[in-house]
């Protein structure tokens, strides 16, 4: 079995973010990582939408990123530290929209490890020197500069390395032009480590060490060391030099230092805290991210907790000290792993868990009610400040991405029965989770829907000038009429713009500078700026049918298939060429391109015709009319279309900015299929056709703008946009319904907008979201959903939502109350009035969860819901809250044979569980009889069991459960569930249970795969096979009766097979003299599964199933990945398929390797070596590749290019989009 792996949906979760100019201009772009995918977008300062400008697989892990400018530049690089054992720095070039690698200098081995520098980075804030560190005792720095072309180079690294010495955080410190100054906190094991007592362990104390540069003896000197009182977590870099007073902030457990050189003292303020907490108040409290704003009069930063609340934090100063550290509540938002302030006063926040956010900063919070603390303050040692949590009011939300990590659980099935299967995805963590929906296709945002006073049949847009920025008319067209509408504040009816309105409309445009054209059936009119009209006529009694026209160029067909041209001439006027040109059929369609910029005319005309074909014909003044080629058709053309697609940005020799791409002709039949045909610039010729099914209607395709660039809708039974989008074409469904005419649309609001008709209503639609695979529809959840299971006959899902560290809603309403009688009771006797209105504010106030957080409760505390939900309104029908720490790990939905037709609902839960070291105080489970037609959750009853069942399984009429690391059979009594039967050969922890006829296929939780059979007569479970690996499973998926499908915890994939002669009607041991060894256990059981399929995708996989995306499409293996990625491993189903995609991904390999310097194969067989899958994801690099080494790679693979790039289409459509 050879598969093929497709990524359909790269990871969305973000770890690191950073801002600066990447390409090179005034604004400001954000380049975020993504485990292993590096993306850098920016912010649209006009509408704050948030544009992804390029995405690249590096193959790698990316572990640290920063960014980087050389002193006096303007232009800002990326370095990046990942687990390839080298540093990277890279530069964005946006005429050709990619990165290239400038540096890469090997320093250790790869792969993550503790002492290989890589996971942290600190870069000079004058950009002289990078520092890059390991996590133990390793510390480089590379000296950065400039050599005579301005290129920038980079030193040999100097070393700083310290042994038994842990690193927890590294920054640059601002020290203007001095030698350049690292800072680090750090702890000093060796004596922890050499005491056997444990004494040393305890009293070990964290340091902040400074590293200097000394640029003039070109080495490292550790210059100043000083031990901390708490426990630190992380650095801040205040502005030094000419900005600020130089030196660190060190956020750590409840306070915040400020430290610096020299005769400064420590400046420490606490953190505050949150009145009136659930929070457990012993509990420490620390910062986990920050943003930093400088302008050139004063500096700021934006703290944030790990509840989610952001603090202003500003320094006061006298005379270069520091005197003071003031802190503001500023708002509160949902926890982020980086924060990003960028110069057009945007926040931008990549979310821990949950969808990121770009906020507006509409206020500093300066000149607020709210209260100032700081370190002047007077406190008691271990007391701190108070602080009251509002809704925003210094940030307004302008846009959020969606993030669907993490996914933790997946299933698709087509339950709102639209042909096309969705995708229910759990995801999120706490009280951000969601359920939520995916469908594929592009979102689609109403601006606008008026209905019109009957049913058009078409819709254009016109502007008034060739140099306007938008548009000015919208020309409606009915059987018998025509309605212009013009576009200002509103739209609005006009009668004196020089259209006829008293006929239909074939097709209008504006022509030359400022003219318009209207074609209709009995003639042309062109109407002059001075609304001066010329009417061109039919002769006799025939009709115009179809027409083509662009901004120089009108070609019409009359009855009978006659074509006329007319071409404007130097002054505006249109002249009809002195030939007709007499086709051999009746013409049903036309198309022209657009003019190219600096040409006086399109060259070709596509005209499809009655006979099932489509030629091109030129209109060269030297050939005019002359037919150049031909294509034969599977059925009738509906509709043709030409545009210029895939192009770069190139600057001819005026400095004029254009795009150069290719010519494709895209036609539309009849039988609902899109053909897609590269058209010869020079020749005319049609070559490399690629079709794609649409729906069941004739498809109508209309030219429109999408990001600059010329894209194609085309409407079938449902309607489809073609583009192309980081040098892929991507042709994706609309979620929309279904439209009959479009034309692009310009205005002030929506600029790059789509006016459509749909029966009788007029439509303006807006695509934001190019490039997304789904569009997601997301129902809130209250805590982390973990598993969930559809039920078969009312297509209702049953969700279990657990959350460790939290209380359930009975315990927090229990802990207020609790809190407010205190309040009551703390105050004194004339207080006591203003107490009680406080407690009962305090009862009364409600913050949402979502935004807020929810409150911890500590280790070993547990909350969950089981509920039942309507997938496709997704209303909570019935949910059901379980006691204060009972934890819900597994759900089953089944049926037992002497109940009738009754559904039950099982749900495995762990009783006092602490994570570690792992134990619990028994568990149950519950059984739930659905009833209401499968809407409401009846309780029966809980059995008791010694310890956590974390799998459970319908089998043959009773259930299996995984009951810690026994297997048992049980069956439906009246007063609990009965134990039928019991193996306790599985070595640590059942974690997931399959079942196939009499074969039950068992994962353990580090030990891989069981294969047992049930043997009804004996009533025994017995293990017959087992895998010669250990995987750390996390989830699995049966591929058929031998065949298993296994993910684990590091990002594997593996797929064992049990041997052609393996037998499972293997004896326990009937005489019981077998030998003691032989018995399993240690060696497990005598027959062993083969390794099939071997693959590390790099993301923990937490779900995998066997189905088909797409009605009529093929099987694959989809596999869901914690970080929010979705893909799919397809099987090959030709060897010379095979044989293709293995030499080309061979070759990608060596001509195209990964851009953080990892390498592909390693990365690939990070754990096991990759065995029988190749990489599509390497593979459609090379899409993105320079066109000759495109060209060298197709050729020793015996094809062209555009050979190659059908072959990754192909294979890509078959299975999924």
């Amino acid at each position: 079995m050879f598969l093929y792996n497709i990524t359909l949906q790269r990871a969305t979760g973000i770890t690191h973010a950073i801002h600066g100019n990447f390409s090179g201009t005034k604004l400001q772009e954000i380049v975020v990582s993504r485990g292993k995918i590096l993306e850098i977008i920016r912010p649209d300062a006009n509408t704050g939408k948030v544009h992804t400008l390029l995405t690249v697989e590096v193959f790698g892990i990316i572990r640290s990123l920063m960014a980087f400018r050389l002193t006096g530049g303007t232009k800002d690089y990326i370095v990046i530290g990942s687990d390839s054992g080298r540093i990277v720095i890279l530069e964005y070039h946006p005429s050709k929209n990619m990165f290239e690698k400038i540096h890469q200098e090997t320093f250790g081995k790869s792969g993550c490890r503790r002492i290989v520098p890589g996971q942290f980075l600190a870069v000079d804030p004058k950009g002289r020197a990078v520092m890059i560190g390991a996590i133990e005792k390793q510390k480089l720095v590379y000296i950065l500069n400039r050599d005579a072309a301005a290129r920038l180079t980079i030193s040999s690294p100097l070393e700083a390395h310290k042994a038994n010495t842990l690193v927890y955080h590294v920054v640059g410190v601002d020290v203007g032009f001095e030698n350049p100054m690292f800072a680090c906190l750090e702890m000093d094991y060796e004596e922890a480590d050499n005491d056997p007592t444990g004494e040393a362990a305890a009293n070990t104390q964290q340091t902040l060490t400074f590293y200097e540069l000394d640029l003039g003896l070109n080495h490292v000197v550790r210059k100043y060391s000083e031990a901390l009182e708490e426990h630190g977590n992380f650095l801040i870099t205040v502005p030094g030099g000419s900005d600020g007073p130089s030196g660190v902030l060190i956020c750590s457990e409840n306070y915040i230092t400020y430290k610096n050189f020299g005769d400064q003292p420590d400046i420490r303020c606490p953190i505050p805290r949150r009145r009136n907490d659930l929070d457990d108040p012993e509990r420490g409290m620390i910062f986990v991210c920050s943003a930093t704003h400088k302008t050139k009069s004063m500096f700021f930063f934006l703290a944030q907790t790990e509840q989610g609340d952001i603090f202003k934090v500003t320094l006061e100063t006298d005379e270069e000290m520091v005197t003071e550290i003031r802190m503001k509540y500023f708002d509160t938002i949902p926890v982020a792993t980086a924060m990003c302030v960028l110069k057009t006063g945007f926040l931008f926040v990549s979310s821990e868990f949950g969808n990121h956010y770009l906020y507006q900063i509409a206020h500093l919070g300066d000149d607020d009610e709210e209260p100032e603390f700081s370190s002047a303050m007077p406190l008691e040692e271990g007391d701190t400040f108070f602080f009251q949590p509002r809704p925003l009011k210094n940030l307004v939300l302008v846009d959020e991405q969606e993030n669907l990590s993490p996914i933790m659980s997946c299933q698709i099935a087509d339950l709102a029965n639209e042909d096309t299967p969705q995708l229910y995805v759990a995801c999120g963590r706490g009280p951000r989770s969601t359920l939520r929906v995916l469908r594929h296709g592009l979102e689609v945002s109403e601006m606008a829907v008026s209905e019109l006073p009957g049913n058009p049949n078409a819709v254009w847009t016109v502007r008034k000038h060739v140099e306007d920025e938008f548009d000015a008319y919208i020309i409606v067209s009915f059987v018998n009429a025509t309605l212009v509408l013009s576009i200002g504040e509103t739209v609005e009816e006009v009668t004196d713009s020089g259209f006829l309105g008293t006929t239909p409309t074939l097709s209008c445009s504006l022509l030359g500078e400022d003219a318009l054209v209207q074609v209709y059936p009995d003639g042309i009119r062109h109407i002059r700026a001075d609304k001066r009209v010329n009417e061109w006529k039919t002769p006799g009694k025939k009709t115009i049918v179809r027409c083509a026209v662009n901004q120089r160029q009108v070609v019409i067909a009359l009855t009978g298939g006659e074509l006329v041209y007319f071409e404007m001439d130097p002054s505006g006027q249109l002249n009809e060429y002195t030939e007709r040109k007499e086709m051999s059929a009746d013409v049903v369609c036309m198309s022209l391109a657009n003019v190219p910029p600096g040409e006086q005319r399109s060259r070709f005309l596509a005209v499809g015709l009655v006979d099932n074909t489509v030629r091109i014909i030129s209109l060269d003044p030297t050939d005019c009319l002359q037919p150049l080629s031909m294509q034969a058709l599977p059925a009738q053309p509906e509709s043709l279309c030409i545009v210029e697609m895939g192009g770069v940005e190139k600057q001819d020799e005026l400095g004029e900015k254009g795009t150069i791409g290719f010519l494709y002709l895209n036609i539309g039949l009849q039988n609902g299929v899109l053909l897609r045909t590269v058209l010869d610039p020079v020749t005319g010729d049609l070559s490399d056709t690629r079709t794609r099914y649409l729906g069941s209607r004739p498809v109508k395709l209309f030219r429109v703008r999408m990001q600059g660039q010329e894209a194609v809708l085309a409407m079938s039974s449902r309607s489809w946009l073609s583009y192309s989008y980081q040098s892929r074409f991507h042709l994706t469904p609309l979620s929309y319904e279904t439209l009959e005419y479009a034309s692009g649309f310009a205005s002030e609001q929506c600029p790059e907008g789509i006016v459509a008709i749909s029966t009788n209503t007029l439509r303006i639609l807006a695509l934001e979201k190019l490039g997304a695979v789904f569009n997601q529809v997301a129902f809130p959840l209250q805590c982390t959903p973990r598993k969930f299971v559809i039920h078969p006959e009312s297509n209702n899902l049953i969700v279990i939502e657990t959350d460790h560290n939290a209380y359930t809603e009975a315990t927090k309403a229990q802990r207020k109350q609790q809190m407010a009688e205190e309040m009551v009771e703390a105050a004194g006797e004339d207080e006591r009035e203003l107490a009680a209105e406080m407690a009962a504010a305090f009862l009364n106030e409600n913050l949402p969860e979502a935004i807020f957080g929810s409150p911890k409760a500590g280790a070993g505390q547990w909350a969950s819901i089981v509920r039942l939900i309507n997938p496709i309104q997704g209303t909570t029908l019935d949910q059901v809250q379980l006691e204060q720490n009972e934890a819900a790990f597994s759900v089953a939905v089944c049926r037992f044979p002497n109940t009738g037709d009754d559904w039950y609902v099982l749900v495995g839960v762990a009783k006092d569980m602490i994570l570690n070291p792992r134990s619990a105080a028994g568990g149950f489970i519950y059984t739930y009889r659905l009833t209401g037609g499968g809407e409401k959750l009846e309780f029966v009853h809980k059995t008791p069991v010694e310890d956590v069942p974390l799998a459970i399984a319908p089998f043959q009429g009773r259930i299996l459960v995984g009951v810690g690391k026994l297997l048992r059979i049980y069956d439906l009594g009246k007063k609990k569930l009965l134990r039928k039967c019991e193996n306790k050969h599985v070595p640590n922890l059942v974690s997931s249970i399959h079942t196939i006829g009499q074969r039950v296929i068992v994962t353990d939780v580090q030990e891989s795969l069981f294969w047992v059979r049930y043997r009804r007569n004996e009533n025994q479970l017995i293990i017959f096979a087992d895998d010669t690996y250990p995987r750390w499973v996390t989830t699995a998926c049966l591929l058929d009766y031998d065949t298993m499908a296994s993910a684990d915890k590091f990002g594997n994939i593996s797929i064992v097979r049990l041997p052609p002669n393996t037998s499972d009607d293997v004896d326990e041991d009937p005489t019981g003299n077998k030998a003691l060894w032989d018995r399993g256990l240690l060696n497990g059981a005598s027959q062993k599964a083969e390794v099939i399929v071997n693959y590390h995708v790099g993301e923990t996989v937490l779900s995998l199933q066997k189905t088909t995306l797409i009605p009529g499409g093929s099987e694959s293996l989809v596999y869901t990945t914690l970080s929010g990625g979705i893909g799919i491993l397809v099987p090959f189903t030709s060897h010379e398929d095979h044989d293709f995609f293995q030499h080309l991904e061979m070759h990608m390999r060596s001509e195209f390797p990964p851009l953080c310097g990892r390498d592909h194969l390693s990365f690939r067989s990070a754990y096991f070596p990759v065995k029988n899958v190749i990489d599509g994801d390497l593979c459609e690099q090379f899409n993105s590749m320079d066109p000759h080494k495109q060209k060298s790679v197709s050729e020793e693979l015996d094809r062209t290019p555009p050979e190659v790039s059908k072959k990754l289409e192909d294979i890509r459509t078959r299975y999924a989009f």
